[in-house]
């Protein structure tokens, strides 16, 4: 059903395209339906996050390691098991920005017949790499989209042309 519905759509809009190349309200399709497009995808992504952060989680998993806020004389661990905003946003961007739990993430073998837990920082360093460069990437492909081009998208662009080859 799903890829009916879409093919159907491309349909249409091709279609409304070949119509419209020929008529003067070239404008509608050229201005108005990609910011329409765009309003209609933004609002699909929030619906789904929506609809994911509303499904039951069956089984809580715990992924703190750090002591919760408890008894005053008992020191807690702000960024393992935040009980604040800002401890919460710094764990989030330690997370988004650093891959912290990837970072701790280890690796299972069998040795004999025992598990032997091993470090996978390497795993660690090269998704952070990849989504880092990812990131510059789209940072600086914006200069195609904006006028005028903000200037640390120039300075991104320094500094990232210094790994330039050719």
């Amino acid at each position: 059903m799903n890829l009916s519905a879409s093919l159907i759509a491309i349909l249409i809009l091709t279609f409304l395209a070949l119509g419209m190349a020929f008529t003067p309200l070239s404008f509608l399709l050229t201005a108005i339906l990609p910011y329409a497009v765009f309003v209609i995808f933004i609002g699909g992504f929030i619906s789904r996050i929506v609809k994911w952060g509303r499904a039951p989680v069956p089984f809580r998993i715990t992924t703190t390691c750090g002591q919760q806020s408890s008894l005053p004389w008992i020191k807690s661990a702000p960024l393992e098991s935040p009980s604040t905003v800002w401890g919460v946003i710094g764990r989030m961007a330690l997370e988004v920005l650093l891959f912290r739990s990837l970072f701790r993430n280890t690796d299972l073998a069998i040795a004999g017949q025992r598990p032997v837990y091993g470090s996978a920082k390497w795993l660690w360093f090269f998704g952070l790499l990849f989504h880092w460069s990812l990131l510059v990437i789209v940072l600086r492909h914006l200069r195609f989209f904006v006028e005028p081009i903000a200037p640390w998208i120039n300075g991104l662009s320094a500094i990232d042309g210094f790994f330039e080859i050719g």
